[in-house]
């Protein structure tokens, strides 16, 4: 089926979808969805290149260290680089700060170097950022995370699942990162004024999958596929063509991640 909706930010490479992946994908991919693997640590992040390789355009991947892994696991620079510069990769993370699970100072300031160095990745790479962000009772993870892209980004990226203040928002699209919305959005009204705030052009959807499903599977295990209701509801809030917001939509996870034009057939 020709592809029409993008979910950005999804995760058959987690251990959930072991025994599922080609049931998930290719359900996805029947009907239209193209999807982004996203990597959360060394294991998953090749797991997400395997997944892109098996199944060509259309599936792509990432490759990140999500800051909850911060004092579970190593970082190693090196590594992560090499299995970035796969041309499955088409960016960097996720990665970023989470000041909700993590709130010792001393796993906080390792959490500021490992997404600095992925920083570094994407830059030297010319890949966008895929950012995880979340702020808790250890501080603002937002502001945190905007003082570090200022001094170091290079490229532009997506503030996965943005839950951040209005100001926040403007100061990310400021930067060139555009926000993508979950499941979330279809069932609850608090990130409405968030939704409609970007220009069309930068926002995005995306499943999380396989979290935070949607209204109609809500309970229920999340999939690719239901990306679909998320890219339906952004239409709904934003008072725009449903037609119109699906099709930009496909086309700005396309443009970040330079999958349309020349990354592969």
């Amino acid at each position: 089926m020709k592809p029409s909706y993008f979910d950005v930010h999804t995760h058959v490479n987690l251990k959930n979808f072991i025994g599922k992946e080609d049931e998930v994908i290719k359900e996805a991919l029947n009907a239209g969805v193209w999807m982004v693997n996203v990597g959360t640590d060394i294991e998953t992040s090749r797991k997400a290149v395997a997944l892109s390789e098996g199944y060509g355009k259309g599936v792509y991947a990432t490759v990140g260290f999500h800051p909850i892994y911060i004092g579970k696991e190593k970082f190693e620079y090196e590594t992560f680089f090499d299995t970035a510069s796969s041309p499955e990769v088409v960016a960097v993370g996720e990665c970023g700060l989470d000041y909700f699970h993590i709130r010792d100072p001393h796993l906080i300031k390792e959490q500021k170097e490992v997404f600095v160095s992925q920083i570094e990745i994407a830059n030297r790479l010319k890949k966008p950022l895929m950012l995880h962000i979340r702020s808790g009772p250890a501080g603002n993870a937002y502001a945190d995370s905007l003082e570090l892209i200022k001094l170091y980004a290079r490229v532009p990226g997506n503030s996965h699942f943005f839950s951040g203040t209005i100001d926040e928002a403007k100061e990310f699209l400021s930067l060139g990162f555009s926000l993508s919305f979950t499941g979330v959005v279809t069932f609850a009204s608090d990130y409405d004024e968030l939704v409609r705030l970007p220009p069309l052009e930068m926002v995005m959807a995306e499943t999380d999958a396989p979290y935070v499903s949607p209204l109609s599977v809500r309970g229920k295990e999340n999939r690719p596929v239901y990306v679909r209701e998320v890219a339906d509801r952004i239409a709904d809030i934003r008072f725009e063509p449903n037609e119109d917001v699906i099709g930009a939509l496909f086309e700005n996870g396309c443009r970040l991640f330079n999958v349309c034009t020349g990354h592969r057939s």
